[in-house]
């Protein structure tokens, strides 16, 4: 049950599929919203799959209160870290023997940045040649604006592979993640990807134990809040430990139907003010 407007609540807001349409497109109602909750008294949090380094420059310039990035490996209150959790160096290796042995484009995130494995631009660059972003400012804005955002990611050779915290891959197989899972195992978390490619194309792969929901209770410890008053708001799977343990989970109206209906209440879509909408169905605006 959602508690009363009147408690402080604490809001832990997705970004790709949620603040931004995936890409770098945004309801100017968003950032509003956010400042609003937060001149309410509400506290705001970003939380990610992305890592730090990587967060879109038009989502930085929206002030909160904290991060939880990674999807769940590191959380920030204001400029101060107080949840880290590395993936352990034997785990690293061995998923990315795993890649190797597959054959598949893959990301490396440390805190700090992204590491693309050789082939990832091209692949991402001719699905967006195929599949172009629909955008009012033009054909091929959205396009544009997508690769330079790839652009900026790092050779793979330049990963410290004692920092690094979760994987992304890409693959044109059907049963990639069912594979992924089975012969990495127990200690390793598979799930679905975010990135708007084909179904079933690609994946994340985080520690097991380590995802956003067990960020977001550690956060809670810290500050010292009751789960009660978290809301999660969030379209994707990695979104579904979060939608767990908060009081209140909001689904993003272009969500999956099966992630919708694990949620408390359904929110609009990201361009059809669906964060601003759900903070003011909630009474935090």
């Amino acid at each position: 049950m959602t508690p009363p407007p009147s408690r402080r609540r604490i809001v832990f807001i997705d970004i790709d599929g949620t603040i931004l349409e995936h890409g770098a497109r945004m309801s100017p109602s968003t950032p509003v919203a956010i400042a609003t909750a937060r001149a309410n008294g509400h506290l705001v949090y970003l939380c990610t799959g992305r890592s730090a380094g990587d967060i879109n420059p038009r989502v930085r310039e929206i002030e909160v209160d904290g991060a939880i990035t990674n999807g769940g490996a590191f959380a920030v209150r204001g400029d101060e870290q107080i949840v880290a959790h590395l993936m352990p160096r034997p785990l690293v290796d061995r998923m990315v023997a795993y890649f190797e042995e597959q054959g598949a484009h893959y990301f490396l995130q440390t805190d700090r940045s992204v590491y693309v494995s050789p082939g990832v631009l091209e692949h991402a660059q001719r699905f967006l040649r195929a599949h172009p972003p629909v955008d009012p400012r033009g054909e091929h804005a959205a396009e544009t604006e997508d690769l330079a955002l790839l652009n900026h990611y790092r050779p793979l050779d330049e990963v410290d592979l004692d920092t690094v915290v979760k994987a992304t891959f890409l693959s044109t197989a059907s049963d990639t993640l069912s594979r992924a899972a089975e012969q990495l195992g127990d200690e390793f978390h598979v799930i679905p990807g975010s990135i708007p490619l084909p179904g079933g194309s690609n994946g994340e792969i985080c520690q097991q134990g380590v995802n956003k929901g067990a960020a977001i209770l550690e956060v809670l410890e810290v500050l010292g809040m009751d789960a009660a008053d978290a809301v999660g708001i969030g379209d994707s799977w990695n979104d579904v430990e979060m939608f767990q343990v908060v009081g209140t989970a909001v689904a993003m109206g272009g969500a999956d139907p099966e992630l919708q209906a694990m949620a408390d209440l359904v929110t609009t879509g990201v361009l059809e003010d669906g964060v601003g909408n759900a903070l003011a169905r909630l009474g935090l605006i």
